[in-house]
């Protein structure tokens, strides 16, 4: 995949052309296939042609027309039986030589294809103009830029053509008229000399509405913010790169530290990106970033393929100054980037689960590097990965200690619910929880009570056999949706009514066992009838909108109990909560996942850190049945630090990530007998590659995965773990050759994984 004209100091592609007549266009394309093709460039298209275009092409053996990305242009390698480009696609380059340096350097890290990785970082609505139309616009015709006319103008003529000798692209009509100060008179008698001549563009039909506009002041910083400011500030001024890792605890005002660090690279007339976990982008989040800066694109899954495409080409025309996102900003069009960031970096929204799996920390990282541009990672609970990072003096750890103001952070209680009267009969508010939500009422506080389970009950059981009903689909139960009276698999969104009877003996007495966010909002409104609740999951909030809605009802005043599922956890700043209740402490915790203590201690930290952001201080009750697990205990003292070299020294043991990387392969298919044998010569091609080039990589497995069956399939996988993921990148690009005689299954490869259910 080599880019030589990009990335080079050789004669460019049209000097080339002098000695030759032929230039190539070298095009990847959006499947699984780790090659770039060559065509030859047609005399045609050779001054339309860019580096970053899209073409059409023709592929196979049937020349069918296919769109690829033009990576590279030059000489061709050969001459002959080189097909030709067809067409262009985009009339400018979608992607510039940093992004393709990028996307390049993530499809040999994620052990994908550059074309996959092209297609997936310019958005759809991009690809395929949404929200424009074809449109007559005016231009001045060549001869007017070569000689003067020796003609007579009226004053509005000579002013329509000034004003469009000036212009950088064609106008409309309505453009030029307004411009000029007159109406179409002069513009047709322009035409009608053949100094002006129409020509089709595309053009955005609608506008986005207008954002805040920067009108509020920046806050002054206490010192410890002063202090992280002003060593950011100065990296930033010495135009260099580096990673900084910000740990400040809940409400230490991470937030204003990256506003001002954005206030600086502003002022250098740069642009920053901002990601944020998605469920973070409230309007309380956009705001802040509104109320400071006058040009700021928001992108995130809610916007139309018409809204993202004119946000694109605004950052890409240089009009926003910040880009707030979420993980796919990463990938915006800024031409003149100064900072990314990257709040709440802990969350596991930032690896994506479909190829290609990147994280976006690392994508991020590489970007930044080759931009030469700060990175800000910022958390109250940071990956273990950035934390070794920092130790390793290859991030610069920067902290922010207390809260702003001075206010403390708020006291945390591990209450024991094997001992609690009321949770032995089945209730998932306890006496304790009970009786701290009824003070907090009384004092006009609100409430925010956190369980990490959908439904009504997560387990349907007949007490006659012991067995669960599971769905067909998946090795998974059903839970039980009390308000559609149905049992559905919250994998594939399998529907089914709940039976009366066992499917598995044909018994009566089928229960409902254990507690999801639905059961726990009846349970609030029975125990707390005059107190107004609401609940946040993602089977309340599915209208667009809703998300928003209900938490300004809750800034508002209008909702007393909040209780919903980790949507809650983060972000969210309401000064009037003063208590904090987690339901089950333990639901994340007990899961067969190495990141499972690391998860519970982020949740119940995050979760936390919702009360005390006022004078009026506020607590924190966190039921479990296991008090004494170290992610509970730690988290109720907030030492996140005793937690992560606690964590990090068991994960050093074990020869875990972040001391090894991993690489995950699955292998999935309708009937298991194939998907295990096909899992088993795979692994063995991998350990005769590995044997054969003598790399560093351990092959663990193959064993049936967590989760053996899913969406109908069946699933095996084994691992590749080695301490880089160098040698692990070469045992795949040395084995995978090998898997395309695989048939009836499929497969992936995810480098660095996040989920291993």
């Amino acid at each position: 995949m080599k880019t030589r004209s990009l990335f080079s100091s050789e004669l460019s592609p049209w000097e080339e052309a002098d000695r030759d007549d032929l230039v190539s266009a070298r095009v990847v394309f959006n499947l699984p296939v780790d090659r770039v093709f060559e065509y030859l460039v047609p005399d045609s298209l050779r001054s339309q042609l860019r580096v970053g275009q899209r073409v059409r092409v023709p592929f196979g053996r049937g020349d069918r027309p296919v769109v690829g990305f033009c990576v590279d242009l030059g000489k061709p390698e050969r001459r002959e039986g080189l097909k030709s480009v067809g067409g262009l696609v985009d009339p400018d380059p979608l992607i510039d030589e940093h992004m393709l340096e990028l996307t390049h350097w993530i499809a040999d890290r994620y052990l994908c294809t550059w074309g996959q990785v092209l297609d997936m970082a310019v958005p759809a609505g991009v690809k395929k103009q949404a929200g424009t139309r074809e449109m007559l616009m005016l231009q001045v015709t060549p001869a007017v830029l070569t000689q003067a006319p020796d003609l007579k103008l009226s004053a509005k003529q000579a002013a329509v053509l000034d004003i469009l000798k000036g212009a950088a692209a064609p106008l409309s009509v309505d453009d030029l008229t307004k411009a000029a100060g007159c109406g179409t008179g002069p513009i047709t008698e322009l035409r009608r000399k053949r100094l002006v001549e129409a020509v089709s563009r595309r053009a955005f039909t609608g506008e986005l509405p207008p954002g805040a506009g920067g009108r509020e002041a920046d806050l002054v910083l206490n010192p410890d913010q002063q202090r992280v400011f002003d060593r950011i500030a100065g990296v930033i001024r010495a135009g260099r790169h580096q990673t900084f890792l910000l740990h400040g605890v809940t409400g230490s005002g991470k937030t204003e530290v990256y506003i001002r660090a954005i206030r600086e690279v502003v002022n250098f007339g740069r642009q920053a990106i901002v990601l944020v976990p998605e469920i973070s982008l409230t309007p309380q989040t956009i705001r802040r970033f509104e109320s400071r800066f006058a040009g700021v694109a928001v992108l995130h899954s809610h916007l139309t393929d018409a809204e993202r495409h004119q946000h694109w080409r605004r950052i890409a025309r240089g009009e926003v100054q910040v880009v707030v996102g979420a993980r796919s900003a990463v990938f915006a069009p800024t031409t003149h980037l100064g900072l990314i960031i990257i709040d709440e970096e802990h969350e596991n929204s930032f690896k994506q689960d479909s190829v290609p799996r990147y994280h976006a920390r690392e994508v991020a990282e590489r970007r930044a590097q080759i931009e030469n541009v700060p990175l800000i990672l910022g958390s109250a609970t940071p990956t273990l990965e950035a934390w070794r990072s920092a130790k390793c003096g290859a991030y610069e750890l920067l902290r922010l200690p207390k809260r702003v103001v001075g206010l403390p952070m708020p006291p945390v209680v591990v209450v024991d619910v094997r001992h609690d009267p009321i949770s032995k009969t089945g209730a998932a508010i306890g006496r304790a929880l009970h009786t701290a939500m009824r003070h907090a009422l009384d004092t006009q506080g609100q409430i925010i009570l956190f369980l990490n389970l959908r439904g009504y009950s997560p387990l349907i059981w007949c007490r006659s056999c012991g067995a669960a009903l599971k769905c067909p689909h998946c090795d998974i139960t059903l839970t039980w949706h009390k308000e559609q009276q149905l049992a559905r698999c919250h994998s594939c969104d399998y529907k089914v009514p709940a039976p009366s009877r066992c499917t598995a003996c044909n018994q009566p007495g089928v229960r409902y066992l254990g507690t999801g966010t639905q059961r726990l909002e009846q349970e609030v409104r029975a125990r707390f009838p005059q107190a107004t609740c609401l609940r946040m999951d993602s089977d309340s909030m599915r209208q667009p909108g809703s998300h928003d809605q209900a938490l300004e009802a809750f800034r508002r005043g209008d909702v007393q109990i909040l209780l919903g599922t980790q949507m809650i956890t983060k972000g969210l700043d309401f000064p009037n909560v003063t208590l904090v209740g987690v339901i089950d402490a333990d639901t994340v915790l007990h899961q067969p996942d190495l990141r499972a203590a690391e998860r519970t201690f982020q949740l119940i930290a995050q979760v936390a850190g919702r009360t005390g952001r006022s004078e009026r201080g506020g607590r924190v009750l966190v039921q479990t049945s296991c008090p004494a697990e170290p992610p509970i205990l730690l988290a109720s003292k907030h030492d996140y630090v005793a937690f992560a070299e606690a964590e990090l020294e068991h994960r050093r043991q074990f020869d875990k990530p972040p001391f090894q990387h991993l690489a995950r392969v699955i292998v999935r298919g309708p009937h298991e007998p194939e998907v295990q044998a096909a899992a088993r010569a795979m692994t063995d091609v991998c350990r005769a590659a590995t044997a054969a080039a003598k790399l560093p990589v351990r092959i663990l497995g193959p064993a049936p995965a967590p989760t053996a069956k899913l969406k109908a399939n069946y699933r095996y996988h084994f691992q590749l773990a080695a301490d880089d993921v160098a040698p692990i990148q070469a045992l795949w690009r040395a084995a995978s050759p090998e898997f395309g005689a695989l048939r009836n299954v499929e497969y992936a490869i995810d480098v660095d994984p996040l989920n291993l259910r």
